[in-house]
């Protein structure tokens, strides 16, 4: 690493990424576990390559250095290596600034996370600055991002095939050219993971994805299907508006609400699609988060539970896949207009607002949502 590139990671603030170090001790085994703790826990946040400095003192970003012979790679790799499973790419490297020698481990964004400490079988994160174990949504989240976990087809227990509309259903093997009947229509459900069929009972229940999809009452087993909108400009619609249901009711219902409320001259179909987007691509394994649609005459903005992208830079373009086998069972459902269930649309929400102001794009890694910040009605319509 260039001295130009460590001064700047010098000046920052210690976050979820870096981490800076008076000293590291690699003489106890209470040392050694406390380092992979902290390695782990760097490798399993978001936001790219992460890094230790050693050798700076972290309020006052004074250079105190450190001895050059104290770490040597070979010792750290087996460090990390034996103790963080599966293994987590790191390399070690040291500099030399003002006469001073500072050592660097560099932890690169590997595709095997999450990470974890073989003693304890724990999994960690940071959080700001500081070192936190990993929440279970947190887990589950970071595999299906990773392709070690597909959320979608997890079973949801107390669900059975009764909670399903038959009726969507047959509409979508029938959109695949498969004919149903009573015969064989079971099978076909659990053939493509709608239905999860117990092991030891033999009975059926919905898989996440299912009840998303095909399921009216699915608010009774995943609560936190929701989109909500608060609606502050309009006296046609309630000023709090819960939307429940299968994921393409909602969508129909979502943009029924929205040409209620705006003004015929507002971008509508931008916002729309900026909800569509929320629905498929929110993270459905954060129970406790909701879609949020705030409405007002200064902005229209929409948060979805769940960054995006794994880089905070839009341009980067690194789109999480996540919830793809909703996306195909809407996709073969929808024999609409809805046509934009193919991309993200940034540039068509762009483009629709293009003369009245500009539309943001937020991809929070430390709060873990993903945010769009429309112009508001006063911008389309000053006399609102």
């Amino acid at each position: 690493m260039d001295i130009r590139r460590i001064s700047a990671l010098i000046k920052k603030s210690e976050g979820i990424k870096l981490d800076f170090k008076e000293k590291i001790e690699l003489s106890t085994e209470s040392a050694k576990k406390e380092l992979a703790k902290d390695v782990c826990a760097i490798a399993n946040s978001r936001g790219g390559r992460g890094y230790i400095i050693i050798g700076i003192r972290d309020k006052t970003k004074e250079i105190l250095g450190m001895d050059k012979d104290s770490i040597h790679e070979e010792q750290l790799q087996q460090v990390i290596s034996s103790r963080c499973e599966p293994p987590i790419p790191v390399n070690y490297e040291t500099v030399e600034i003002d006469g001073k020698t500072i050592g660097i481990i560099n932890i690169y964004d590997g595709n095997q996370k999450p990470y974890q400490l073989r003693d304890n079988g724990a999994f960690y994160i940071r959080r700001g600055s500081t070192t936190d174990t990993m929440r279970k949504f947190e887990i589950l989240s970071t595999m299906e991002e990773n392709h070690n976990f597909n959320a979608e087809l997890f079973p949801i227990l107390n669900s059975s095939v009764e909670d399903f509309d038959i009726e969507l259903v047959d509409k979508y093997f029938s959109n695949h050219n498969i004919k149903v009947t009573d015969e064989n229509r079971l099978y076909l459900m659990k053939a493509t993971s709608i239905l999860v069929q117990n092991k030891e009972s033999n009975d059926y229940c919905g898989s996440l994805g299912g009840l998303l999809i095909f399921s009216k009452i699915n608010y009774m087993f995943v609560p936190h299907n929701m989109v909500r909108i608060i609606n502050k400009i309009s006296n046609k619609e309630p000023r709090v508006i819960a939307i429940q249901g299968n994921l393409q009711g909602i969508l129909d219902q979502c943009e029924e609400k929205l040409n209620n409320i705006f003004p015929k001259q507002y971008p509508i179909k931008a916002v729309y699609e900026g909800i569509k987007n929320a629905i498929l691509y929110r993270d459905y394994n954060a129970a406790h988060k909701i879609i949020e649609v705030v409405i007002s005459q200064n902005s229209t903005t929409i948060t979805s539970p769940g960054i995006l992208m794994k880089e905070k830079k839009l341009e980067n373009l690194k789109y999480i896949r996540r919830n793809m086998w909703i996306y195909e069972k809407l996709l073969t459902l929808d024999n609409s207009s809805r046509e934009a269930l193919a991309s993200t649309g940034f540039n068509r929400m762009k483009k629709a607002f293009k003369a009245y102001g500009r539309v943001d794009f937020i991809n929070s890694i430390e709060n873990d949502y993903f945010k769009v910040i429309y112009p508001g009605v006063k911008a389309v319509n000053p006399r609102q």
